[in-house]
């Protein structure tokens, strides 16, 4: 094994987020039907409101309340309020990516392991509760909690400072989005590899040092 520290995002890279299934969920508990159109339209506001978060525009607490000011102003609540349902509705459907927990048991014999996220806290410790993956990670970083989201290199200085500032060369961040996980990484100077399910393109001057398509994958690159 090359490396003394694999650090993994969380969504879409242990965790299936499925953002659509949470919504849908959260408004049924409401008594209200989701349709394609309003998730679309939700989606045209929360998904600049992640680029701005992520570029460190706005905090964690304006893209939570943002992102329902128009739902809640249609069901007569607040937006903090619909926050709080999604995230518990989002904890109710939680599942782990294939392979996930193969990799994380078996990586755990090997290596020391962290998590650096920029979901929000109370979503993070539900998921790896349900799961059983609490255990298993020395560190779980969130960007909600220190102020700094990836891709800013600060966050992952902050996850080596708590790591006691090992070898650069013997981490590895391991993500599913090339900008905020490992251009984030590259910045650093760690190792990355891009867990790149759709198998799209790498955007321009994001150059993974390595890449696979499934959580399997890295096990036998890993673990063979």
């Amino acid at each position: 094994m090359q490396y003394d520290w694999v650090l993994f995002d969380a969504d879409e890279t242990l965790f299936h987020f499925g953002s659509y299934t949470g919504i849908k969920l959260m408004l049924e508990r409401k008594g209200v039907e989701l349709t394609d159109d309003s998730f679309r339209d939700y989606e045209k506001v929360n998904k600049p409101l992640w680029v701005h978060y992520q570029n460190g525009d706005i905090t964690a607490s304006e893209l939570k309340t943002r992102r329902f000011k128009i739902w809640a102003e249609q069901l007569n609540t607040t937006p903090q309020e619909l926050n709080y349902s999604y995230m518990q509705a989002m904890g109710d459907i939680c599942t782990l990516l294939p392979g996930a927990r193969e990799l994380i048991e078996k990586l755990s014999q090997k290596v020391k392991l962290g998590i650096i996220t920029n979901g929000f806290s109370d979503l993070q410790s539900i998921r790896l509760e349900q799961t059983g993956l609490a255990p298993y990670f020395e560190h779980v970083i969130i960007s909600e909690e220190i102020g700094i989201a990836k891709p800013d290199r600060r966050i992952f200085e902050h996850a080596l400072t708590l790591m006691g500032n090992p070898d650069k060369s013997r981490v590895l961040m391991v993500g599913d989005n090339p900008h905020s996980d490992i251009l984030g990484g590259l910045n650093t100077g760690i190792d990355t590899c891009w867990l790149n399910t759709e198998k799209v393109p790498s955007p321009d001057g994001v150059n993974a040092h390595m890449e696979v398509s499934s959580l399997d994958e890295l096990h036998q690159y890993l673990l063979a």
